[in-house]
């Protein structure tokens, strides 16, 4: 059971895609009266590790909580630089300005939009302490070139997966490489809880902290805490469990993820094939074969005009995202980054979601051609009369 479309599902935005069994855990869950964290939720963190195949994973709030508590984990703090792109959702850096740290912007490749190991290393200052790949797209990121410099000085990866969950990085799981990953677990992710998100520690202590700060800095674990007069509030923490509300959705949409996993790429590669034919159109390329693909995203002249032909025809056409070095927020950051400047002005992300079928696909395609072919006539009449 897919989540309510209209029948021309490629005229929608994307909305979370459901099979059915969400709807009777959520009211489990309801009648069973423990809403905040609970057994639940350690339920999904259990399901979620053997999946990925680790000792552990920690699940919180939001994806952007998960990134905030693994850069304290990593020890980041006031002082500190974390290497990240501009092109990323804005949480990605709010997360760092949260623990006090500076973002130091780099560019990313246009084929992939992510990260490259050399621009990596061409960023390290000597107050960098961490790097945040954005695993863009739901594409891991390589930076096997450069790993051995990073830890050399001290330099921690924490990755941003939060469009990643059930992609490959060579034949792991990302997740399960030795890096600390963020996952979010938001209404339209691969993976959905409704909204948290999950992240996955290095080690058994890092595990444990990261349970202290999601709820206080609280010691003792909810189980203890019930049976005990008393608590101990032991260091800094956030207010950022995920609800047992939101595990039971989780669980019941990781028992189904094979499905989800096979729409998406199938969707992907049903676009690949149309866009093929499309002069002056570049896919952004997630490495399909081991990526469980979040989005479609593709370069292409005079997207400004593009989208807004797309648009007013109901295609729910997006652009993800505004570089952030140029936002306001982040102003006393901003570096010169040319690549990302100008990708910024071609990317679009089109309508992509599990509830979509081929035939949606074909009618984006067609609509984004015949809008191809009107936008010279349209930017010709633009100008014309921006002379007048």
């Amino acid at each position: 059971m897919a989540s309510a479309n209209s029948p021309a599902g490629a005229s929608t935005n994307a909305t979370p895609f459901l099979h059915g069994t969400e709807f009777e855990a959520l009211a489990e869950a309801l009648r069973a009266g423990q809403y905040g964290h609970g057994v639940l939720t350690e339920t999904f963190e259990h399901e979620v590790a053997e999946f990925l195949g680790v000792p552990d994973m920690v699940a919180v709030a939001s994806g952007t909580a998960a990134l905030q508590i693994g850069l304290m984990l990593a020890g980041i703090g006031p002082g500190d630089e974390v290497i990240v792109p501009s092109q990323t959702f804005c949480a990605t850096v709010q997360s760092i300005v949260a623990v006090g740290a500076s973002p130091r912007f780099i560019e990313v490749s246009p084929a992939s939009l992510c990260v490259e190991p050399e621009d990596v290393l061409a960023a390290v200052t000597p107050a960098t302490r961490a790097v945040m790949p954005v695993l863009y797209g739901g594409r891991a990121v390589d930076l096997t070139a450069v790993q051995d410099v990073l830890d050399d000085r001290g330099i921690t990866v924490v990755e941003d997966a939060a469009q990643a969950f059930g992609s490959y990085f060579g034949t792991r799981l990302v997740g399960s490489t030795g890096a600390l990953t963020c996952f979010s677990f938001g209404p339209i992710k691969n993976l959905t809880c409704g909204e948290g998100g999950g992240l996955v520690p290095r080690n058994p202590e890092e595990a444990a902290a990261a349970r202290r700060i999601r709820l206080l800095g609280i010691d003792q674990s909810q189980a203890d805490r019930i049976r005990s007069t008393s608590y101990q509030v032991a260091s800094f923490g956030l207010r950022a469990p995920m609800s047992s509300l939101h595990a039971a959705i989780g669980s019941a949409q990781l028992a189904r993820f094979p499905e989800v996993e096979a729409r998406r790429k199938d969707l992907w590669r049903t676009y690949a094939a149309d866009l093929a034919e499309l002069d002056g159109v570049a896919l952004i390329d997630v490495d399909i074969d081991r990526t469980v693909p979040f989005n479609c995203v593709v370069r292409i002249p005079d997207r400004d005009l593009t989208f807004e032909t797309l648009r007013d025809q109901s295609i729910g056409v997006g652009v993800h995202y505004p570089p952030n070095h140029l936002q306001l927020a982040f102003s006393r950051w901003h570096r010169k980054l040319p690549v990302t400047e100008s990708l910024a002005r071609q990317v679009m992300s089109l309508p992509f979601h599990p509830a979509m079928t081929t035939t949606d696909v074909h009618h984006v395609t067609t609509a984004l051609a015949r809008a191809l072919r009107s936008v010279p006539a349209l930017a010709y009449r633009s100008g014309s009369e921006g002379g007048r």
